[in-house]
């Protein structure tokens, strides 16, 4: 049985000789004022403009409500306010801070075609899906779902963003790749079994540089970690060269990229990298020495000790050329623990620690970026049949994530949350109470007098306004 709550007071304890009395009667109160900074982000580089261009809608125009940009901001919006699910619409379209920020030019959904939708400006679940589910090869004749993704204009469009963010060429940019697990639950398509993760689950490869998201492919898991990754650099990286021809890129990776397919492209094409090299008898009896030197300091001090070596190393079957490799030998409390490293970059160019320590390490920081993702903007909600679904699904997280990154970078610069995750700047910046009063001319938005952010949300308003300044 639903329980009727809209017109039902409710009491609480009271406070010395007042009654505390709640009811669900506030009118138009939102719980994500703040999002209207989300807005200005999109006004600033048209973010969710571009995504939505990847769609070809073939509906008839004249039976539309809900353009495709607007379901696509819905969304979008919807996963960067931590709304994860589909059916979390059918409550939101109601809200009309949430239109305001789809673009709805009726906030209040008073002028809806049909009646039972009068007082709902944005679409359901059951329209949104569309987004999702529509095949590649639908068009006008289809009933119900004709709204098709190309999947290689999104592709171009997350590296677009990225070469967007920077107004001028970098002398150089390191590209990291990872993969990472993706659990499911259910009879998914291209669902199977991996023995490192100890579950059922997708393998998606991700392609960042520095905060940015340049690629997210959702895999089976059925493969190897590298495979497709020479495709997805000679495309990211043939689209970075058209328009900066001379910067320099190096890829950085772990030991499960380490495969001579992706080394010997980077080198054929001018690509630097450094790469985690999987230990073996070979590569440790080459560091015995400094091994040893390693734990003589670890017994001298009890503290992790380090030593390096850099050296020539060549694979007996896989590589086709001997490479320049770094050596970590570390002793730890455990024993020891040594890291190799195969590397493009030469000495005469930094050192064996250097290298290590400064640039190889520095990779950790795109597994925050994943974890960030997966965590707070809902990458892994893959529940759909089909992988294409889910996909889309990805996609439409990586579009929150890169808006959500857009508002770090040019809304939070020079705050102490320039540096915040996603979900810090949700719970800090933009779920602020908010009184929405709609008139002829006006959407005003009363924020909560109370938020102790509010000087933030002030540096972040008056930042986007530097960059683009309100027409009125």
């Amino acid at each position: 049985m639903k329980t009727d709550c809209t017109k039902k007071s409710f009491t609480f304890q009271p406070l010395d000789s007042r009654k505390v009395l709640g009811a669900f009667d506030g009118g138009h109160i939102s719980s994500d004022g703040g999002a209207l900074l989300l807005r200005a982000v999109e006004d600033c580089t048209n973010i969710i403009g571009q995504f939505a261009d990847c769609f070809t809608d073939h509906r008839a125009p004249d039976r539309i409500e809900h353009t495709v940009k607007q379901l696509v901001a819905q969304r979008v919006y919807g996963l960067a306010l931590g709304y994860e699910d589909l059916n979390d619409h059918d409550d939101l379209r109601n809200d009309p801070l949430l239109a305001v920020l789809a673009g709805k030019a009726d906030p209040t959904g008073s002028n809806r075609l049909r009646k039972s939708d009068r007082g709902k400006a944005l679409a359901g679940k059951s329209t949104l899906n569309r987004l999702e589910l529509t095949l590649p090869d639908a068009n006008k004749e289809d009933r119900y779902k004709k709204i098709v993704l190309t999947e290689a204009l999104v592709d171009q469009f997350l590296v677009n963003v990225f070469l967007q963010s920077h107004k001028r060429p970098p002398k150089r940019i390191v590209l990291d790749l990872d993969a990472t697990d993706n659990l499911i639950h259910g009879g998914q398509e291209g669902r199977f079994y991996h023995g490192y993760y100890k579950n059922y689950c997708y393998l998606p490869l991700y392609i960042f540089c520095g905060d940015d998201l340049l690629c997210a492919r959702l895999r089976s898991s059925n493969i190897d970690a590298a495979e497709g990754s020479v495709d997805e650099l000679e495309r990211i990286v043939g689209q970075i060269r058209k328009l900066w021809p001379k910067v320099k890129i190096v890829i950085r990776a772990d030991g499960g990229f380490c495969r001579d397919a992706i080394i010997s492209w980077c080198e054929q094409n001018n690509v630097g990298f450094i790469i985690g090299l999987p230990k073996n008898s070979r590569l440790k009896k080459e560091i015995s020495d400094e091994q040893d030197q390693a734990k003589k300091i670890f017994e001298q001090t009890g503290q992790p000790a380090r030593v390096y070596k850099d050296f020539k190393y060549k694979t007996l079957k896989t590589w086709s050329r001997s490479r320049r490799v770094i050596a970590k030998a570390e002793h730890l409390e455990k024993g020891p623990n040594p890291r190799f490293v195969v590397t493009s970059i030469p000495a005469d160019e930094i050192d064996a620690k250097s290298l290590y320590e400064k640039q190889y390490c520095a990779r950790g920081e795109m597994e925050n970026r994943i974890k960030e993702q997966q965590l707070y903007l809902f990458a892994d909600r893959t529940s759909c049949t089909k992988m294409r679904a889910n996909q889309i699904r990805l996609w439409f997280s990586s579009v929150a994530y890169t808006l959500m990154q857009a508002l770090r970078r040019l809304g939070l610069a020079g705050t102490k949350m320039a540096r915040a995750q996603c979900s810090t700047i949700r719970l800090k910046l933009l779920k602020i109470g908010a009184c929405i009063k709609i008139s002829v001319r006006r959407v005003f938005v009363s924020l909560s007098s109370g938020c102790p952010y509010k000087e933030i949300f002030a540096t972040v308003w008056a930042n986007l306004q530097k960059i683009n300044p309100l027409r009125c």
